[in-house]
C-alpha cells in the first residue's frame, strides 16, 4: 500500500491500553510524520489531540507520568464525580494548567481531526469535529471518552453523549467514507484478538431512559469482533497498514500498574519507528 497525504489516520480506544498509541504518535512525530486527516475513538481520540497540536510526549506525561503523581483512576472519582477517572483534573487542570495544551497549533493546522462519540438518544455514531471553541472540542473528546456504566454523559450541542466505542471504536469505513482511501489504524489489541465477552440484553432499569443506548450495549462485543474481523480482512487485502501489539495484551482498560504501562507504551514507540522506516519516504 502507498501512503500519501491523503492517506487517513484511526486511532482505536480502550482505555489505558491506549498509551501503546501514545507511543506510536509520538515516534510519528520525532520523525515529522503528519496525516491530515485523524478519526480517533476514546482514548485514542486523547492522544489524537496532542497529535494534531504537535505537543510530543504530552500524551506519555498524561497517561503515565502524572497517573503516579495524581492517581487519577478509581472509585472515589466515581463517587464524587460521577466517573472512574478525575474528570476536573483530566479535561479542565490537565490542558490549562499542568499540561498546557497548544490551542493555536490544534486549531490552526491543515489536519481534518474527528472525535467518535455515541449519540445515547438514537444509539448511533457521531463523527465530531471543532475548530475554533475550545470548551467543545474538550467536551467532545470527554464524551468519547466517557465509558458507559463508570462514568456520566456528556452533553455536545444539548445531546447526550457516551464512549464512540460502544458503536464504533475502529472507524476504519468513516475514513474511507471522508475521502480517504488508504488509512493507517492503530490499534490496541493484538492480531488475531477477539473479545471472549458476551453480549446480554441490557435491562430497562438500566439507562431506562435512552431505549436505543440499550440496544447497542447488548450487541457491543458482536459489533466490535465483526470490526476486528473487517480490519484484519482489509489489511490483508493490502488495503490498510495496521500498527497494534504484538503481544498479548497485559494492560487493562483502567489499568494502574506504571511498569505495564511503560512497557506498553515503549513497544508503541517501537513500532511506530518501524512504520517510519518502512513506509514513509
Amino acid at each position: 500500500m502507498v501512503i500519501n497525504r491523503n492517506t487517513g489516520l484511526v486511532l482505536e480506544g480502550g482505555g489505558m491500553r491506549g498509551v501503546f498509541t501514545s507511543g506510536v504518535l509520538d515516534a510519528f512525530m520525532k520523525h515529522e510524520v503528519w496525516f491530515r486527516y485523524v478519526v480517533a475513538v476514546s482514548a485514542g481520540a486523547c492522544n489524537g489531540m496532542s497529535y494534531v497540536s504537535r505537543q510530543k510526549r504530552r500524551a506519555r506525561l498524561s497517561n503515565i507520568d502524572m497517573l503516579a503523581h495524581y492517581d487519577y483512576i478509581g472509585l472515589r472519582h466515581l463517587v464524587t464525580q460521577g466517573s472512574i477517572f478525575d474528570q476536573k483534573l483530566l479535561y479542565d487542570d490537565f490542558p490549562n494548567k499542568l499540561l498546557p495544551f497548544d490551542w493555536d497549533t490544534f486549531f490552526s493546522g491543515e489536519t481534518v481531526f474527528e472525535a467518535v462519540t455515541t449519540n445515547c438518544l438514537t444509539g448511533t455514531a457521531c463523527y465530531l469535529s471543532e475548530t475554533k471553541n475550545r470548551q467543545r472540542a474538550l467536551d467532545i473528546v470527554r464524551a468519547s471518552s466517557s465509558l458507559p456504566y463508570v462514568s456520566k454523559m456528556v452533553e455536545v450541542d444539548g445531546i447526550p453523549m457516551l464512549d464512540g466505542g460502544i458503536v464504533d471504536s475502529i472507524p476504519v469505513l468513516h475514513a474511507i467514507e471522508q475521502g480517504h482511501p488508504t488509512n493507517v489504524v492503530v490499534q490496541t489489541r493484538n492480531y488475531g484478538y477477539r473479545s471472549s465477552e458476551k453480549d446480554h440484553k441490557i435491562p430497562p432499569i438500566v439507562y431506562k431512559e435512552y431505549p436505543r443506548l440499550r440496544v447497542a450495549l447488548s450487541h457491543r462485543c458482536e459489533v466490535y469482533n465483526r470490526q476486528l474481523e473487517m480490519v484484519e480482512q482489509m489489511e490483508g487485502q493490502g488495503k490498510i497498514v495496521c500498527i497494534r501489539p504484538q503481544r498479548p495484551m497485559e494492560v487493562d482498560r483502567i489499568e494502574r500498574d506504571l511498569s505495564k504501562l511503560e512497557r506498553l507504551y515503549e513497544e508503541g514507540f517501537e513500532q511506530g519507528e518501524a512504520f517510519v522506516a518502512r513506509y514513509w519516504k
